[in-house]
């Protein structure tokens, strides 16, 4: 019975670390107060000033300096750049992106049919912007060996239109063209795909010069970057805003502090990525497989930058080559990243139970793919579980059902050694054997759950295909509290019908705790997303009609077996 107290209280104790950070998310005052506002803005200005050099190195030299720090322009309290570039507005049917005359940036991405709240339908997510508080671009360019102009994120872009649309097609392809004075044309063309977040960027030099062409291509995002609230497991958990990179074997965050003390982190691959999270919104760099690219991490004062640049490449006069590029900017759709690159998937970070998290979406999704409704699939993978695991709490559950018909005779022990704890736990340990019964066996349904409790939290807080997802009647956000505590209070009033069907502790505060459980978790649990709370109603009916049908079978058994 120590053991069952012991796992009570953790239980409770996890319990309460988890209700503590979802209040955190929903109340907490956020890292970057309106106090400080200005001083963000002034951070950012001081720094848009402090532009590197973009000058060519000498020839063979370029490799040395990479990875570089790609720097965006120049910034101003009140105003997006000090450039006066004029900007393409391109729309498809999930995106609304701007994309810069000026080194063809794309300096503005709003999420179609992804609003900051659900009550606030047209104030949409932005992942990239040129406000000065939510900063966010990710530029592309080429750099040369030897001198000549640049084609570079501050080389001035033509394009035959101020606007595109993809209208009725399934493809929509944006052309902006630059020309040297020697004879170098680029061609930048951006893709778009109809339903899909990802941009494939392609950068054609074309050699109309007499002489060779040695250069390569870079990229980078820069984002607004901040200090993180630490959550309950992991620094890095669904609350965490920041670059994080792809080695072509592990992913790996960085925290602004980190950044901060440690310096830029750097690395070399041939199958790697970069990227900024924004909770269930991603904006990633994907450079084109197989090619060997040096990247870089850094963060000055409230703006990270990730960059990547490759190896030299040569162009012959009259001939050209295209430098490919596939980005993707919006939501974290487990579908459409696999469709890019299969460890984009990382950037959905479950925590520490990824190994029943990521199966557990799959699941979810297939059935949602058949049935339409998150919250029914929730209900119907419930079932699912409890299935899978029946035999296994079915045997604990006799033993529960025994200990409940013991009950009268645990009490008579109680009142001949109530003075004499030790020959009380003999003689009750020596009831159990006789009587077969394991008083820790009620201990198993719940290390059953545990883990599949705490996976569904994850995958409904991650995962942004259940954002704002509808169940029925008033529950219409399965990634947030019940807005009435109706189920709540379902919940408790289940668990309370529970425990009628179980023995009652011999401990009397054990007993106690017990009897205050359903209360205790009615009141954790009307902070929990709705989706969670479903998942634990559901199971516990389950539970209360498995352990009924259970007793059913014990009393009959102990009857026949009295005959």
């Amino acid at each position: 019975m120590d053991n069952q107290r012991l796992l009570i209280w953790a239980f409770f104790g996890l319990i309460g670390w988890i209700t503590y950070q979802t209040w955190i998310q929903d109340y907490a005052q956020q890292p970057v107060a309106t106090t400080s506002q200005a001083v963000l803005q002034s951070e950012l200005t001081s720094e848009g000033g402090d532009l590197p050099e973009l000058s060519a190195p000498t020839d063979g030299a370029l490799n040395t300096l990479l990875p570089i720090d790609v720097t965006a322009p120049e910034l101003t309290t009140g105003r997006a750049t000090a450039s006066t570039a004029p900007s393409i507005r391109v729309t498809t049917d999930v995106l609304d992106i701007e994309i810069s005359t000026e080194g063809g940036t794309l300096q503005s991405a709003r999420m179609l049919g992804y609003p900051i709240a659900k009550d606030q339908p047209d104030i949409l997510i932005q992942l990239l912007s040129t406000d000065d508080a939510n900063f966010g671009a990710i530029q592309t360019g080429l750099r040369i060996v030897g001198e000549g102009e640049e084609p570079n994120h501050q080389a001035m872009f033509s394009s035959g239109s101020s606007f595109y649309s993809l209208d009725g097609f399934d493809e929509l392809v944006v052309p902006l063209r630059w020309r040297s004075a020697d004879g170098i044309v680029v061609e930048k063309r951006y893709r778009f795909t109809r339903g899909g977040y990802a941009i494939a960027i392609e950068q054609e030099i074309i050699n109309g010069g007499a002489g060779l062409w040695r250069g390569t291509d870079y990229s980078a995002i820069q984002r607004i970057s901040k200090e993180q609230e630490r959550s309950m497991f992991d620094v890095d958990s669904y609350s965490y805003t920041g670059p994080i990179v792809y080695d072509g074997e592990k992913s790996e965050k960085h925290n602004h502090d980190d950044l901060m003390d440690d310096g830029p982190s750097t690395f070399k691959s041939s199958a790697g990525w970069l990227g900024a999270i924004q909770h269930h919104f991603l904006s990633a760099i994907v450079p084109e497989a197989g090619t060997e690219q040096s990247y870089r991490v850094s963060v000055k004062g409230y703006r990270s930058t990730a960059s990547t640049i490759g190896q030299v490449q040569s162009v012959a006069p009259g001939s050209s080559k295209i430098f490919s590029t596939m980005v993707f900017v919006g939501p974290k759709l487990q579908s459409q990243l696999e469709e890019i690159d299969e460890s984009l998937k990382l950037t959905v970070d479950y925590g520490w139970l990824t190994i029943i998290s990521q199966p557990l979406f799959w699941l979810l999704s297939a059935v949602f793919d058949f049935i339409g409704n998150w919250g029914v699939a929730i209900i119907f993978v419930t079932f699912l579980i409890k299935l899978v695991f029946y035999k296994l709490t079915e045997s604990s559950g006799r033993s529960m059902a025994k200990m409940r018909n013991l009950q009268p005779r645990m009490k008579a022990l109680q009142d001949r050694y109530k003075d004499d704890k030790q020959a009380l736990s003999a003689a009750m340990m020596e009831l159990y054997k006789r009587e077969k019964v394991n008083p820790a066996a009620g201990c198993l349904p719940i290390l059953i759950q545990m883990p599949f409790f705490l996976a569904f939290y994850w995958v409904l807080l991650e995962s942004v295909e259940m954002r704002q997802a509808p169940f029925a009647l008033w529950l219409t956000d399965l990634s947030t509290k019940d807005p009435y505590f109706i189920l709540p209070l379902i919940m408790g009033a289940a668990m309370f019908m529970q425990q009628k069907l179980n023995p009652a502790p011999v401990d009397p505060v054990q007993a106690k705790v017990m009897q205050i459980m359903p209360i205790m978790f009615t009141a954790f649990f009307a902070f929990f997303p709705s989706g969670l709370v479903l998942y634990w109603v559901t199971n516990t009916l389950l539970s209360i009609a498995q352990q009924w049908k259970i007793n059913k079978v014990v009393e009959r058994e102990a009857k026949e077996s009295k005959r």
